[in-house]
């Protein structure tokens, strides 16, 4: 079977005028049609997250250039300004809940900017938009302790089974970081796959667990939106982000090293 690369789209807020926190990871409404737009110019097949890792996990062929769209957080312009041009357009998306962003009975206040309510969640799903779990308070899952990971996970997956009446199968980690204990969180937590980021296209040989997606930003043009879709260069487009991630994830690794010292001492 051909490893067919596929384009995974990594949106957040949809806003005409986001606030400093969500800016750079924002996309303008007008931008956000225009793209989709040329996603439909340009025929591609949109599906959702669990439709492709069905067909990548049973061996059933991919529909004729597959795309994802994605959302993460659950940021209120995706009901006001995605959602009529996904409808348009009859396009299917992934949209990413962090439970405690959400406003309702299990909000913790930590959203970074107008956020969707659980109304408007359950309106996504009914217009055919796929509603993944994105932990409950948006922490770094590979800097948790086993508990609180755990915790964070079922919490999570139990809200959206309780507000939409059916168990999330797909999910994306927050800041797209995971490690191996992580991922067997995830997996032992019911989710069938899981969305990293390291903007590159999807391919079936990362496993149902490490899927890789390309960041769209306040600042992606159309010509590099294009590009995107065809993966054509995405290494450049993405460098100075991979030498950041590179970076920080010796930071990271240093920091797990510190804790799990401090713990085998107590």
């Amino acid at each position: 079977m051909a490893d067919t690369a596929v384009p995974i789209l990594m949106y957040h807020s949809v806003a005409t005028a986001p606030n400093d926190a969500t800016r750079a990871l924002s996309v303008a409404p007008e931008a956000f049609a225009e793209q989709m737009a040329l996603i439909g110019d340009l025929g591609l097949t949109p599906v959702t997250t669990a439709g492709l890792a069905d067909r990548w996990r049973s061996g059933r062929p991919l529909p004729a250039r597959p795309v994802l769209i994605t959302f993460d957080d659950g940021y209120e312009g995706v009901h006001r300004h995605a959602l009529p041009v996904l409808a348009k357009h009859g396009f299917p998306a992934t949209l990413f809940v962090s439970t405690g962003w959400i406003r309702g009975a299990y909000d913790t206040g930590g959203g970074l900017d107008a956020m969707l309510d659980w109304r408007q969640v359950r309106e996504l799903a009914a217009a055919g938009v796929e509603i993944g779990g994105h932990s409950h308070t948006h922490p770094q899952l590979d800097q948790l302790g086993d508990e609180t990971l755990r915790t964070e996970l079922a919490r999570c997956t139990r809200i959206v089974t309780d507000e939409l009446g059916a168990r999330p199968v797909s999910f994306a980690y927050p800041y797209g970081y995971s490690d191996r204990r992580v991922r067997r969180a995830v997996r032992e937590d019911g989710y069938v796959q899981a969305l990293a980021v390291g903007n590159a296209l999807a391919r079936r040989r990362q496993g149902p667990y490490a899927l890789r997606r390309v960041t769209v930003r306040r600042s992606t043009g159309v010509e590099e939106f294009e590009r995107l879709l065809h993966g054509r260069a995405v290494a450049r487009t993405f460098a100075r982000d991979r030498a950041l991630t590179k970076g920080y994830a010796l930071v990271r690794r240093a920091r797990q090293v510190r804790r799990k010292a401090i713990r085998s001492r107590v």
